[in-house]
């Protein structure tokens, strides 16, 4: 099994041929470590490039062949980039609850699913209280190129902010993509009445739009990918429109539902679908929702919870769909969303199976806690 695998990326080659070599130790009932070289028995070296997804890939397919009962799929690029263990550190010491990258991804994304428009997308930044830096064309001051957001209170030993860049925070947040969900703009009613009726009302138009979107997905699966997909994503963020509705600043269970169900709902290796009517219309919905304001009374937060019930119904259907299209990342994500969206509804508190952060380990030590010096 390991010869079949390291052959799939090109480590093990065939006796007659002077290349890399390799071992394979056992460590345990379970499992075997591997180590190659890369320079081959001629001298040349081989750089191994893009051995990670390769070799994760190449497992992947030893495994489904020997019907093995652990399979871990390919990597699908569909996760945004965690935080560094340095950052997550950082934020232990400084006493915060989250890493700033994933403060801002969060801020980021609600002020993303409020928005219609590259203009009140950077309004709502400013209005998350993010620092915001925006990258010009070289050619053309007048063009906005990119942007970067930063936490405020949250920089540097010197007091300087450290910036993001959209693609630092999730594969698609970068402008360019972003900008692709403005071609076509669907406004909600313009200065809308903020009223506990108002809001009942936009939340029950939101549940009708969310069971739509959820048959939209079934029907258009096999002969309409794309269009599928541009579904989910706006329903990830008509979700993170009604997190910040229901919880506020807080980042209760009903936010990380989102951003598990957001990682569900992206497409494969950060493309980013084209607008449709229905996705659309979701988008119209979370802006409404967005608008009026948190919830103030029973009525409302009933209407809100027969809504949360509908998305886990459409989070069923998107794991259907990525079980389909063998996306099993994606699925586990779905259906973890879809778990914790039902114990919300149910007043209950669910705990999100998948980790948005990395945990910190503590670093190798010798000879009472100190690390030893390198020697020259």
């Amino acid at each position: 099994m390991a010869e079949q695998m390291l052959s799939e990326v090109g480590v093990a080659t065939a006796a007659t041929d002077l290349g890399l070599r390799w071992i394979a130790m056992r460590h345990a009932d379970d499992h075997v470590h591997i180590v190659a070289t890369l320079v081959r028995e001629d001298g040349r070296t081989n750089w191994m490039r893009n051995d990670y997804p390769r070799c994760v890939k190449a497992t992947y397919n030893v495994a489904r062949r020997y019907d093995l009962h652990r399979r871990v799929p390919p990597a699908d690029r569909t996760a945004h980039r965690r935080a560094h263990p340095v950052e997550v550190s950082k934020a232990r010491r400084t006493g915060r609850p989250q890493t700033p990258r994933d403060e801002l991804r969060r801020r980021v994304r609600r002020a993303v699913a409020a928005a219609g428009s590259e203009e009140e997308f950077f309004v709502g930044l400013r209005e998350a209280g993010v620092l915001v830096r925006l990258r010009r064309s070289s050619t053309d001051a007048q063009m906005i190129t990119g942007y970067a957001v930063a936490l405020p209170g949250a920089g540097t030993a010197s007091g300087r902010p450290v910036y993001f860049g959209g693609g630092r925070l999730a594969p698609d947040m970068t402008l360019p993509k972003l900008r692709l969900r403005w071609e076509i703009s669907v406004p909600p009613p313009a200065t809308p009445t903020v009223g506990r009726s108002e809001r009942v009302e936009a939340m029950r138009q939101a549940a009708k739009v969310a069971t739509a979107a959820a048959d939209d997905i079934r029907r258009a699966a096999r002969t309409e990918p794309e269009r599928a997909q541009a579904t989910a994503v706006a329903a990830a963020d008509l979700l993170t429109s009604l997190a910040y509705v229901m919880e506020g600043d807080r980042r209760g269970p009903l936010h990380r539902a989102a951003e598990v169900f957001d990682r569900a709902a992206r497409d494969l290796y950060r493309r980013v679908p084209r607008s449709t009517s229905r996705c659309q219309e979701m988008r119209a919905m979370s802006r409404l929702v967005a608008l009026m304001g948190r919830l103030s009374g029973d009525d409302d937060t009933i209407a809100a919870l027969a809504l949360v019930m509908d998305l886990a119904r459409l989070a069923d259907t998107l794991e259907q769909l990525r079980k389909a299209q063998q996306r099993l990342h994606q699925a586990e994500a779905a259906r973890a969303a879809a778990d914790a969206l039902r114990m919300v509804a149910g007043g209950r508190q669910p705990t999100v199976t998948l980790p948005l952060t990395a945990t910190p380990r503590p670093e190798p030590t010798v000879g009472g806690g100190r690390r030893a010096g390198r020697g020259r």
